[in-house]
C-alpha cells in the first residue's frame, strides 16, 4: 500500500455496544458513569476492568475471580518509559471501517475516538500508536452539555467589560466533548536559592511630606516540596491559555483507561512527547517553586519585597501519568468575530475569550482620573 494512503484500522468492540431494547448505539453517560442509550434511555454499568492479584501473604493468588478491580491510575517511572519522543502525525490519515453500517471514514492519525458520520455509532480505535504510549487513565465527563451551557451563561454575565448585549444575549454554538491528552508529573524537589529581601520604612521632610524607602538584605536557603500531578497539555491543537483558565482537574480521581469511557466523545493521542512534556513541566514547576520561596522569604523576614531570586532545583523520583481529560468546546459570535471558550467537563469551570466594550473601559478610566483628581484636591487643601 502507498505510504500516503490511509491505513485501515478496526474499532474496539467494547464501543460498538448496541442497546438491547431498541438497537441504538450506547454512549458514556456523565450522570451515571455508565453507558446510556440516547434513544430509549436504557442504562448499563461498565464492566469491571483489570484484576489485580492480592499482595496479602495469606492469599495463594489462585482465585482470580475474587481479585479486586484496579481502580486507581498508577504513576510510571519516567526513566523506564518505552518512548519519550514527540509524535508528529502531520497529514497522516487512517481509514476506519464502521462495524455498524460498514461505511469507511477517514480520520486524523492522532484521533482515538469519534463517531461515524453515516450512522452516528461510536468509533474508538486502538489507543496506542506505533512507538507511542497508551493512555494510563481518564478523568471522565461529570457534567453534560446542558450544564456546560448553563455555566457559560453565568460566566458571560459576570464579564464586567463585555458589551451589555453580549452579557444578556450571547448564545453558545453546539458543544463538542473532547478528551484532551495530558501528562502529569510527580517529583520530590530540593531547591537552593539566593535572593534579596526588602523592608520598607518611611521618612518625613520639613514640610510634612512622607517618602517610602527600602532597605535591602541578602538571604539564602533551602526549600523542599513534593509536586503531585503537575499537569502539562500534550497537544498543540488547543489554546493553552484557555485550558489554563479551566484548571484544575481532579487527576487524583482518574480511572484506569477503558474504551467505554470515551464512547460518544472525541479523544486524541498526544503529539507532545514525554521528554518535551517534562521540559515544559519543569518550567511551570520552577515558576511555582519561585512563588512559594518568595512567600517563605517574606514570611521569615517580615519583608515587603523580594528581588534577584535565583533558584537551583534537583528533581528526584520523577514519575508520570498519561491521562485523557474532559473538556467541552464551543464558541459564540459577536459582530462577525468568533470567540472560543472551554468548559471543564469535570468541574464545570469556564474559561474563554470575550469582546470588550470600549465605552465601559473608557468609563472606568474616567472614573479613576476623577477619583485621583479629588484625592489630589483633598490632600492639597
Amino acid at each position: 500500500m502507498d505510504e500516503n494512503e490511509p491505513k485501515i484500522e478496526k474499532t474496539k468492540e467494547e464501543t460498538d455496544r448496541k442497546c438491547p431494547d431498541c438497537g441504538g448505539v450506547m454512549d458514556f453517560d456523565p450522570a451515571t458513569g455508565g453507558l446510556t442509550c440516547p434513544y430509549c434511555g436504557h442504562q448499563e454499568e461498565i464492566k469491571a476492568g483489570k484484576k489485580v492479584q492480592p499482595t496479602d501473604k495469606n492469599s495463594d493468588g489462585k482465585d482470580e475471580e475474587n481479585w479486586p478491580e484496579e481502580t486507581t491510575v498508577k504513576e510510571q517511572d519516567f526513566s523506564l518509559a518505552e518512548t519519550k519522543e514527540n509524535c508528529d502525525w502531520g497529514t497522516a490519515k487512517k481509514t476506519i471501517i464502521c462495524k455498524s453500517c460498514g461505511a469507511e471514514s477517514i480520520y486524523d492519525e492522532n484521533q482515538i475516538a469519534n463517531s461515524c458520520p453515516y450512522c452516528d455509532s461510536n468509533q474508538v480505535m486502538e489507543e496506542k500508536g506505533k512507538n507511542q504510549l497508551a493512555p494510563g487513565g481518564v478523568c471522565t465527563f461529570a457534567i453534560k452539555s446542558d450544564k456546560a451551557e448553563e455555566n457559560f451563561k453565568k460566566w458571560i454575565k459576570n464579564q464586567f467589560f463585555a458589551p451589555n448585549i453580549v452579557q444578556k444575549k450571547a448564545r453558545a454554538d453546539s458543544f463538542t466533548g473532547v478528551y484532551i491528552p495530558y501528562w502529569t508529573f510527580d517529583t520530590n524537589t530540593y531547591s537552593k536559592y539566593t535572593a534579596q529581601y526588602g523592608i520598607d520604612y518611611e521618612s518625613e521632610d520639613s514640610e510634612g511630606h512622607t517618602t517610602t524607602h527600602t532597605d535591602w538584605y541578602d538571604t539564602r536557603g533551602k526549600y523542599k516540596e513534593f509536586i503531585d500531578d503537575f499537569p502539562v497539555c500534550a497537544t498543540k491543537r488547543y489554546d493553552k491559555k484557555l485550558l489554563k483558565q479551566i484548571l484544575p482537574f481532579g487527576t487524583e480521581k482518574s480511572k484506569p483507561y477503558k474504551p467505554e469511557y470515551v464512547a460518544g466523545f472525541i479523544a486524541e493521542r498526544y503529539t507532545i512527547g514525554l521528554k518535551d512534556g517534562w521540559e515544559e513541566g519543569q518550567k511551570g514547576i520552577t515558576e511555582h517553586l519561585k512563588e512559594k520561596i518568595e512567600q517563605v522569604i517574606k514570611k521569615e523576614n517580615d519583608a515587603d519585597h523580594v528581588r534577584h531570586l535565583n533558584v537551583t532545583t534537583i528533581y528526584n523520583d520523577l514519575k508520570y501519568k498519561y491521562l485523557l481529560l474532559p473538556v467541552w468546546l464551543s464558541s459564540f459570535k459577536y459582530k462577525g468575530k468568533i470567540y472560543n471558550f472551554m468548559v471543564n467537563g469535570e468541574t464545570g469551570k469556564v474559561g474563554g475569550e470575550c469582546p470588550v466594550s470600549g465605552w465601559k473601559v473608557a468609563g472606568v478610566v474616567l472614573g479613576i482620573i476623577i477619583l485621583l483628581w479629588l484625592l489630589f484636591q483633598f490632600l492639597g487643601s
